[in-house]
């Protein structure tokens, strides 16, 4: 019986039957049972930063499992240690800011959501239209898609879901969910790309207004990095891109200049500090692990002695794990071959000037093909046939997330067949 057969007996059917069963991989290539390689276009949907097999992360995790493999949370570990003092260096977070390690990032969001819970009453909490932040009941409470929310209703209470952006006025809705006659707003939640949604970026100025309306109303900003961080578009955070950082919304008078005086809320006159950052994915390299980091004292002190655990979150090997990433990205220099793979991936694409192409979009190698029709599922599934993995995120929409080790050579690979996927679906005849 092969393997995929026994899947379906042995596995909850919650994904499908799978495409193909997978048996080793090194860089940005994978193989199959039957010795077939494909380019892994996907990642692991973000999650491979150092490609397969790296030996950085191999080395580190066997060393370390070799070493001093699982503690309670009673005692400490060397890495974990250094493993947070490294997270706070590069998320720029000030004196008494803290990390808390979980397993992911559903995990790390349903942290964050009782951090939310202990400000301004926590009865109101607001996340955005289209957004994915996990499938725990915390998590998915956070969570708009309905046909994910809707089979474990009831959910937590109290979340409110924005609109994102409208075409007359993209940043109006977001005012008004603070509007003085509403109670009290305990945080906003907010991913910089809406990854789950079809990799869409939020409007410029966005981040700068949610900042600025969080400050004014003693709210927190928590921003879930968990698909865009750990250098995934060419910076360390999304929220630190320039793409963002460099955009001012189009506020007048008082409130632009409201917004240019808000010196406490952001690193310096470009970038802006969140209250909560939520981490998973790219953090662990493949190695299950994610991270809340809260920005200052005031924020680190929402979760005290007894209000939250976990098991095996910050164990040794994992932290290692997150080392081993972190300092392979230091180290290779992979956030500027990040920006110059992305560069020549998203060239490739649009240069190209396929009619069936809409658009190409996204930051860094977290990217969105726009197609004109709604034949994602086929594109996907010609393309794994040509030897590229990528994921259809939504029926007219391709998503791209390969790994930060990402060649040049490698990115113009995946533009071609990905190009001749489209267009060998795109010629057949459609019902």
């Amino acid at each position: 019986m092969s393997y995929v057969a026994r899947h379906t007996q042995s596995i909850m059917d919650t994904f499908g039957p799978p495409k193909q069963v997978l048996v080793r991989g090194k860089g940005v290539e994978v193989w199959d049972s039957d010795g077939k390689r494909y380019l892994d276009g996907l990642g692991g949907i973000a999650v491979n930063s150092l490609g397969h097999a790296h030996p950085a992360l191999t080395e580190a995790v066997s060393n370390q499992i070799g070493t001093l493999g699982h503690i309670s949370n009673f005692f400490a570990s060397q890495p974990q240690v250094e493993l947070a003092e490294k997270l706070l260096e590069i998320s720029n977070a000030p004196e008494g800011s803290r990390v808390f390690f979980t397993n992911s990032g559903t995990e790390a969001n349903e942290a964050a959501f009782k951090m939310a819970r202990r400000v301004n009453g926590g009865t109101r909490i607001l996340a955005l239209e289209n957004a994915f932040h996990g499938r725990s009941m915390g998590a998915l409470a956070l969570t708009h898609k309905a046909a994910y929310r809707e089979p474990f209703a009831p959910l937590p209470d109290g979340v409110e879901f924005v609109p994102v952006a409208s075409a007359d006025n993209p940043l109006q809705a977001l005012r008004e969910a603070f509007s003085p006659e509403y109670p009290p707003v305990a945080a906003l939640f907010v991913e910089p790309i809406q990854g789950e949604a079809g990799v869409k970026p939020l409007p410029a100025g966005y981040l700068q207004l949610a900042r600025q309306l969080c400050t004014e109303n003693g709210a927190l900003l928590i921003i879930d990095e968990i698909q865009t961080g750990m250098g995934r578009v060419g910076t360390w955070f999304a929220h630190q891109h320039p793409a963002f950082a460099n955009a001012r919304h189009s506020a007048q008078g008082a409130e632009a200049t409201q917004t240019q005086n808000l010196k406490s809320s952001i690193i310096d006159e470009r970038i802006i500090q969140p209250d909560v950052m939520t981490l998973a994915k790219g953090l662990g390299g493949g190695f299950p692990m994610g991270a809340v980091i809260a920005f200052g004292p005031a924020a680190a002190q929402l979760l005290g002695p007894g209000m939250h655990g976990t098991t095996f979150g910050g164990n040794p090997v994992a932290a290692a794990a997150g080392q081993a990433v972190i300092n392979t990205i230091e180290q290779d220099n992979l956030l500027s071959n990040v920006q110059e793979s992305a560069a020549v991936l998203v060239a490739a694409l649009t240069d190209a000037n396929h009619p069936e192409i809409k658009e190409v979009r996204g930051l860094g190698l977290l990217i969105a093909v726009q197609l004109n029709h709604p034949i994602g599922q086929d594109v996907a599934a010609e393309a794994l046939n040509l030897g590229l993995i990528v994921n259809p995120v939504a029926p007219d929409a391709i998503r791209l997330a390969p790994s930060l080790i990402l060649s040049k050579s490698e990115a113009q690979e995946i533009a071609a067949i990905l190009l001749q996927a489209i267009t060998n679906v795109a010629s057949k005849p459609r019902a």
